[in-house]
């Protein structure tokens, strides 16, 4: 069995964790998490691949087990986010990687890659977005109007994202057999978001998003410019990012592989098993 190491480091001044597997000396992959979670996401994923890929597995800053300075402390944008990954990768001495993108990972991810395109060997997106049409407008609708006029009426809904209900929806909505989703996943996540203050933290980031939506014909140019290698393996009943945002890159890279799972938002906690084989073969 391959051991999985839970380290830190200190980047800019705060403390990052991340999980680590694999030899150094093979191929790495970095797993990029999503929202509302952390590392813990990729806990099923890490063993399927440290046989034969160096894994590393980072916390955004604000969640898991990182730092979670208030906003009175530290601004949390995107673009912040992205540097301390950056530094993180830099501090590890990772000169060439995969990146494994999922939804707040994406914005992440696209933003190392647009900085650093030969770092980047290859992308698997699971719901990881980079276009308009991925956006599907039911759950967007509440996040478009907080961006335009944030208030305390239109961010009452997108504060209701931060609930229980709201994070277990996420893991198990669009999933035919609810009973493989363990429910420590949202109970773990809905604890992590309740620390005094997170709630701010998270509401910046929401807030932020919109830049995001912005920089997407930055991304597409990033994509026509260097064809890197993508693999698109998605939740295609996913409500949040739905699967035209897959079927998407394909206009930029017309050689990527897409591949729509009868899943959710939360893909590996009911097809752990076929994605990874998905990235196994097409990692190589």
């Amino acid at each position: 069995m391959t051991s999985i190491h839970y380290r830190t480091a200190i980047v800019d001044g705060h403390s990052l964790f991340y999980r680590e597997a694999g030899a150094g000396n093979a191929p790495t992959i970095v797993l990029l998490h999503g929202f509302p979670t952390s590392s813990h996401m990729f806990r099923d994923l890490i063993p399927l691949l440290a046989d034969r890929y160096h894994v590393i597995a980072p916390d955004l800053l604000g969640f898991g087990h990182s730092d979670a300075p208030s906003v009175e402390e530290f601004e949390y944008t995107f673009d912040a986010l992205a540097d301390l990954t950056d530094g993180l990768l830099d501090h590890l001495g990772v000169e060439r990687t995969a990146l494994y993108v999922q939804d707040y990972g994406a914005p992440v991810g696209w933003r190392l890659a647009v900085r650093r395109p030969d770092r980047v060997t290859a992308i698997i997106t699971q719901n990881g977005n980079a276009y308009a049409e991925g956006l599907v407008p039911g759950f967007w609708a509440p996040v478009r109007a907080y961006w335009a006029d944030p208030n305390p009426e239109t961010a009452a809904p997108v504060r209701d994202a931060l609930s229980l209900e709201a994070i277990r929806w996420q893991y198990t909505h669009g999933v035919p057999d609810v009973s493989l989703v363990s429910p420590d996943a949202w109970a773990h996540d809905h604890a992590l978001v309740s620390r005094p203050g997170n709630d701010e933290v998270q509401m910046r980031l929401f807030l932020d998003y919109g830049t995001n939506v912005e920089l997407y014909p930055k991304f597409h140019e990033y994509f026509r410019a260097s064809q890197v290698p993508l693999l698109a393996v998605w939740g295609g009943n996913d409500e949040i990012f739905g699967p035209d945002g897959a079927r998407a890159f394909l206009r930029d890279l017309p050689d990527a592989e897409v591949h729509l799972l009868d899943g959710g938002h939360f893909l590996l906690e009911s097809h752990v098993d076929e994605v990874a084989g998905h990235m196994r073969r097409f990692l190589g």
